[in-house]
């Protein structure tokens, strides 16, 4: 492939277990011109376990030198090789280095390509119990405070389950924190080391899971937390919001209807209150 660009191949690796990894993960470490990894000693302790050598350059990847590895990478695209990323655990790009890169190779028309696989933020959904059928990944909670207040106000009306990622050294805080924010009674999950000897997933309340945390938590950890119940308003709460859109140009009856829907109330009464209101 000298003629041509090669390829860039985003691949997940396992999140603990090495027989997890794929098939085609473990050809593309074998065969890939340049592996882009974000740990080169746990990429080679990987490899090692699924018994493959890499035959390509390996270069490290990881956050703090991301922007400056592009020009080679790409050069090496052009140049007609094929690099492969991996990161830790778990699919390049979320929350993980690779974003930059794609979108490098996207400005420039270099063929992308992945290898789907291991992924914490759908394994913690599935095992959480929690609603599956709509969620949010936040990546990595808010370290500071005041980011941090201002994400949990974000998520008090959030209606999706939502996942995110937390530090072992603030999951205590974080969640006695989110109790006080969200409410202790809402629903959630903690899940750590997952896959590997030692995984468990707690849930539970906020309330319970920030009580069990105070004692301290160990692991990679990913929380799965529930959605905000829906609002309970009635008709006439709904009437000056629909005023408000008629006054600024809208169809009375596809406002009505929209917003009717979306609060769970009868369009035909919420209809009938906004012109009972205009006499």
């Amino acid at each position: 492939m000298t003629s041509a660009s090669g390829r860039l191949v985003l691949a997940a690796t396992p999140l603990g277990d090495p027989g997890d990894a794929s098939a085609r993960l473990i050809e593309a470490l074998g065969s890939a011109d340049v592996i882009a990894a974000e740990d080169t000693r746990r990429l080679r302790g990987l490899a090692s376990a699924l018994g493959v050598s890499p035959s390509g350059r390996v270069v490290s990847f990881y956050e703090d030198v991301e922007t400056a590895r592009l020009p080679k990478l790409l050069e090496a695209l052009h140049g007609g090789e094929t690099v492969l990323v991996v990161t830790d655990a778990g699919m390049p790009s979320v929350s993980d280095p690779g974003f930059r890169l794609v979108a490098a190779c996207v400005e420039e028309d270099l063929p992308i390509t992945c290898l789907p696989g291991p992924s914490a933020v759908t394994t913690a959904l599935a095992l959480s119990g929690l609603p599956c059928d709509r969620f949010c990944f936040e990546g990595f909670a808010p370290r500071k405070p005041g980011e941090r207040t201002k994400w949990f106000a974000e998520l008090v009306s959030e209606r999706r389950t939502v996942v995110f990622f937390e530090s072992p050294h603030r999951i205590a805080s974080l969640l006695a924190d989110a109790a006080a924010a969200l409410g202790g009674s809402r629903r959630a999950a903690v899940c750590r080391e997952l896959t590997k000897t030692y995984e468990e997933v707690k849930r539970g309340t906020l309330a319970e899971l920030a009580e069990w945390a105070a004692d301290g938590v160990r692991g990679e950890i990913s929380v799965v937390l529930e959605g905000a119940p829906p609002r309970q308003v009635s008709v006439p709460d709904l009437v000056p919001e629909v005023a408000e859109r008629v006054a600024s140009g809208e169809r009375l009856k596809t406002v009505a209807a929209e917003v009717a829907g979306a609060a769970g109330v009868s369009t035909k009464e919420l209809y009938a209150a906004v012109l009972a209101a205009r006499k």
